[in-house]
């Protein structure tokens, strides 16, 4: 059996690391998300929420079956901000540097700079039904940005694991080994893999 998902966001340097993340996967076909299609307001109360609303929207629209995620950055020092509005941080339509500044300001040069992403990767199908996992990254927020690779947060981001380097400071394929996005739909597919009845 295989499975046709259109990917429901309409951030396109998300919806790209999305496909990079499924390339390839067995028993997925990945459709893009329709041209003219409305953005969706996330008005939901969590992660999940936000991820269910954009995959239905999405499904609804097409009569496939919609993938999609929601991140957000909860940084300590800040009781968990900007958490559901980490898009959207320093305002509607601010940019990823507009973004980035703002969170460097509130940080300042606080010592507690412990942050973690957490993504929740969702796919809901055409009956109702959905699938649904989450992908987590603990690591800090460095003093100034670095590296020149992803996007969002990626160049303030620094992983555990990593060596202090930022997530902007990785290779492509590095990053896809151990971001919170790829931690998601990697538990994503397997689920899927259930579901479809494929087997490895």
């Amino acid at each position: 059996m295989r499975a046709r998902l259109v990917v429901a966001s309409a951030n396109p340097d998300k919806a790209r690391e999305i496909a990079e993340l499924l390339e390839g996967v067995e028993g997925i076909e990945l459709l893009p998300r329709p041209a003219g299609l409305p953005d969706v307001e996330e008005t939901g109360a969590t992660l999940e929420e936000n991820a269910r609303l954009k995959a239905g929207a999405v499904m609804a629209a097409t009569g496939e079956a919609a993938v999609a995620d929601d991140t957000g950055l909860e940084v300590r020092a800040l009781g968990g901000a900007p958490g559901l509005y980490t898009a959207r941080y320093a305002g509607e339509g601010a940019t990823y540097q507009d973004n980035v500044a703002k969170l460097l300001v509130a940080l300042g040069d606080g010592a507690d700079r412990r942050a973690r992403f957490r993504t929740v990767a969702l796919v809901m199908f055409p009956d109702g039904s959905e699938v649904s996992a989450q992908g987590v990254l603990d690591g800090s927020i460095s003093t100034v940005a670095r590296g020149g690779g992803g996007f969002g947060y990626d160049p303030v981001f620094v992983p555990d694991a990593c060596g202090g380097r930022t997530l902007a400071e990785l290779a492509t394929a590095e990053k896809h080994g151990l971001s919170h996005r790829a931690l998601a739909f990697r538990a994503l597919t397997a689920l899927l893999g259930d579901r479809l009845g494929r087997t490895g």
